[in-house]
């Protein structure tokens, strides 16, 4: 039908806009990129709008595929701006999907939930089904991301039943694989093998050789997971393969950090560093930061086995320095906002004082222009004027530096509280400040249980109130025993004690903190059930030992720490009690002796990715 002439551009665009989606776009993007700018070159030629949006939107796909996000991205851009002005409403839903899938890829969650939630709302409007559907999964997606399984599965579970309705094999083999990796985060991994031999059966079905080899990676995790170490090394292989046949960059990537991660489990540590260094230099290539971080991780981990720690320790830090980049940007916008705030009043008063000055002469001259016989009293007149301005022009002075003072103590203000003292004194000085090493820091983290339960009773509002009360409370604590706040990470707290400034008492005063804190969430949770409102239940670990604390990033700054001792930590934390204080060994060895506390030994206690540590629950005497 593309070749008959006598077909209308709509017959025609839509004929070819179908040809290159089943023969090419997914077995060969090359080839479909250069059908799609065939198809770019007809609509121009015969200002056909709609053949134009199709042909950018098939480029961006092509390029999506091939993991070059800015280039799909611009592509997409381009079909959603022209399906505005021709008024496609459909086409408009698409292209905010596709921007979207870009906005996830490179790691931008809450942007790429915005672009999903604007599309399913055109969908909607329009009773597109299909493209319901889609976005209705993709936020489902976000939502695991985000941790929030119920959220993400009912969101999943909705997009799979329109699917199945309207008999979209693609769209339901989408749904059925994003399923199989909630089950997977939740370590129910037969059902989410059950869910990936499903999707993986679908795809081959239609021919989605992307959507193949993804689901083929995923079942390669479940073996992984369950120590098949040779079956997933074959099965990733088989992902590759596919990945780099298509030349998806990015599954190609995630394959080739997944063989280096099964190297570094059978100990063959040449081959796990050859492939998690080739996985980095490709994300690196094609700028998807969270997977980058993942390689960087499975060479930290890979070194650190080795007992290599001055090389993990180069990747822990490209580890945090990638997550500050992820997680930063609303402390640095708010920085660049006062900046910019600073920088107009300063111009602001430079100009004033520019234009006064400017009419001043202009005064002065009309003044000797005047007739002799009113000399004095012109005299008299412009020293009245002189003086009533002089005095207006101080007050002027003086309030615009009052206003610029008090621009330059909230930027003080604001400083202080995104870094210690001592570090932001070193920062302002020496416009950087050095990563310390710290032998005696304990560590202190904190999680609230039930926090997807509580959340579904409440509004987002009012879900942000109750954290952010608690928090506040948090915060005063802290100030109390001079803990550093480090952080917090959704609803999790993480604080330490004794840094910037080393303390002899600061693992005392931690704990004490730690104490408090549960105290006023149990308090907290007393008042809110005779309110007849949800209340939080809180868990806290703590584990004292060496870190490195610095910042990280270049514009985009925090204060951060790292090293195995936070890791530590946060095993006490996960692997403690509601309602009390979880302590390591080490930390016991050092308060054990202080008449303060009562301490419960709980025995050796499996912690995820540590095997048995002894563990101990602290309480004041």
């Amino acid at each position: 039908m593309w070749n008959d002439k006598s077909q209308s551009d709509s017959s025609r665009t839509n004929a070819y806009k179908d040809y290159i989606w089943q023969s090419y776009l997914f077995s060969n993007p090359d080839t479909a990129y250069l059908l799609a700018l065939n198809l770019l070159s007809y609509g121009e030629t015969r200002s056909y709008k709609k053949a134009e949006a199709l042909a950018y939107s098939l480029m961006g796909v092509s390029s999506e595929l091939k993991s070059n996000y800015p280039k799909a991205i611009d592509f997409y851009q381009r079909c959603l701006k022209i399906s505005k002005e021709i008024g496609d409403r459909k086409a408009e839903a698409n292209s905010l999907l596709n921007i979207g899938m870009i906005c996830r890829a490179q790691g931008n969650n809450l942007e790429a939930l915005e672009y999903y939630q604007r599309s399913l709302k055109i969908s909607e409007e329009i009773g597109d089904k299909s493209e319901s559907a889609n976005a209705i999964s993709d936020i489902g997606v976000v939502y695991r991301k985000q941790g929030d399984y119920p959220k993400a599965l009912d969101y999943l579970q909705r997009s799979l039943s329109i699917t199945e309705e309207i008999e979209d094999k693609k769209g339901s083999a989408k749904a059925i694989m994003s399923i199989g990796n909630i089950y997977n985060s939740l370590e129910e991994y037969s059902k989410a093998l059950e869910y990936y031999q499903r999707s993986l059966e679908l795809y081959e079905e239609i021919g989605d050789k992307n959507g193949s080899a993804s689901s083929i990676g995923n079942i390669g995790y479940i073996k992984l997971e369950q120590k098949h170490y040779p079956e997933a090394l074959k099965i990733f292989r088989q992902s590759l393969e596919i990945f780099e046949e298509i030349g998806d960059k990015k599954g190609a990537a995630i394959a080739i950090s997944s063989i280096g991660v099964i190297y570094q489990k059978q100990g063959n540590y040449p081959k796990a560093i050859e492939h998690c260094i080739k996985s980095l230099e490709i994300t690196k290539e094609i700028g998807a930061l969270e997977r980058e971080k993942e390689s960087c991780k499975c060479l930290y981990d890979t070194y650190k086995v080795m007992g290599n720690g001055n090389e993990a320790l180069v990747y822990l830090e490209k580890m945090h320095v990638i997550g500050d980049s992820l997680n930063a940007e609303e402390t640095n916008k708010k920085l660049q906002q006062m900046e910019f705030a600073k920088t107009m009043l300063q111009d602001s008063i430079a100009k004033a004082d520019e234009s006064r000055l400017v009419e001043e002469v202009h005064q002065e001259e009309v003044r000797q222009q005047k007739h002799t016989s009113n000399i004095l009293g012109g005299v008299g007149i412009l020293v009245l004027i002189l003086a009533a301005g002089l005095y207006g022009r101080v007050r002027y002075i003086r309030k615009s530096k009052a206003i610029l003072q008090t621009e330059k103590d909230r930027s003080e203000k604001l400083l202080l509280n995104i870094l210690p003292a001592d570090i932001a004194a070193e920062l302002k000085e020496k416009g950087r400040a050095d990563a310390r090493d710290f032998e005696m820091v304990s560590i202190l983290f904190t999680d609230f249980k039930g926090f997807t339960a509580a959340s579904e009773k409440l509004s987002a509002q009012e879900l942000v109130a109750e954290i952010n009360a608690c928090f506040e409370a948090f915060d005063g604590i802290m100030g109390k025993y001079n803990i550093e706040k480090i952080k917090t990470i959704g609803d999790a707290y993480m604080a330490a004690g004794g840094l910037p400034v080393p303390a002899d008492d600061s693992a005392k005063n931690t704990v004490l903190a730690a104490l408090e804190m549960q105290a006023f969430i149990t308090d907290r949770k007393t008042k809110n059930e005779v309110a007849n409102k949800p209340a939080f239940e809180m868990r806290v670990g703590i584990h004292t030992g060496p870190v490195v604390a610095g910042i990280v990033g270049v514009k985009k700054f925090a204060y951060d720490i790292w090293g195995d001792t936070v890791n530590t930590a946060s095993r006490m934390e996960s692997s403690g009690g509601v309602g009390k204080v979880n302590i390591s060994e080490a930390t016991y060895g050092l308060l054990k002796d202080n008449s303060d506390f009562a301490f419960e030994s709980r025995g050796k206690v499996e912690a995820k990715g540590k095997g048995e540590m002894e563990m101990y629950f602290v309480s004041k005497t």
